[in-house]
């Protein structure tokens, strides 16, 4: 299971597709209690303080479970990564950095592993029902992009991965519906 000292990271939305640091090891992962939802409006990466999108967090619900990915990274590349990740993920104050238990995909336990989940106390985390995510996924762009440009990729992903999600793959259909006009 690596070395002493190494990080383990927790990865369900954009980390999927684009880790942006170094790993030495991918794994399919649960998380317990949790599910991936489109509950951050995101005012930086995929929409703008005008015009909100809205990104993937992870949202405490009972009975929940997400399927994602554990990235190990090396102990002596611990720390540039959680530089970097904090830098990305806790440009607001929306997401919380936790630590919490994962599963592995063949039942082994990891304890410790980085999981960014929602503040439900933030004022960007919103509960909307999956159609009007779909119409504000459509048309929000921010720094890094269209939104809907990130769902798709997410969704993508986890269907390569064999995790399809099915909201995700709802709101995909939907987001090209409202597109195509």
């Amino acid at each position: 299971m690596g070395g002493m000292g190494d990080l383990w990271v927790f990865g369900y939305g954009s980390l999927l597709w684009n880790p942006g640091f170094a790993v030495l090891e991918r794994r399919v992962a649960r998380l317990h209690g949790w599910q991936r939802s489109f509950c951050m409006s995101s005012i930086h990466h995929r929409g703008t303080p005008e015009a909100p999108g809205l990104v993937l967090a992870l949202d405490r619900a009972d009975h929940a479970v997400c399927h994602g990915l554990a990235f190990r990274v090396a102990a002596g590349q611990a720390e540039a990564t959680l530089a970097y990740l904090r830098a990305r993920e806790l440009v607001s104050s929306a997401y919380l950095e936790t630590r919490q238990p994962l599963e592995l995909e063949d039942g082994t336990p990891l304890e410790g592993a980085l999981a960014y989940v929602v503040d439900r106390a933030h004022a960007q985390y919103c509960t909307l029902p999956l159609d009007q995510q779909a119409r504000i996924i459509a048309r929000a762009v921010g720094g890094r992009g269209p939104n809907d440009e990130y769902l798709e990729n997410t969704a993508t992903q986890l269907h390569a991965l064999g995790l399809p999600d099915p909201d995700l793959d709802w709101l995909v259909a939907r987001v090209r519906q409202i597109k195509a006009g």
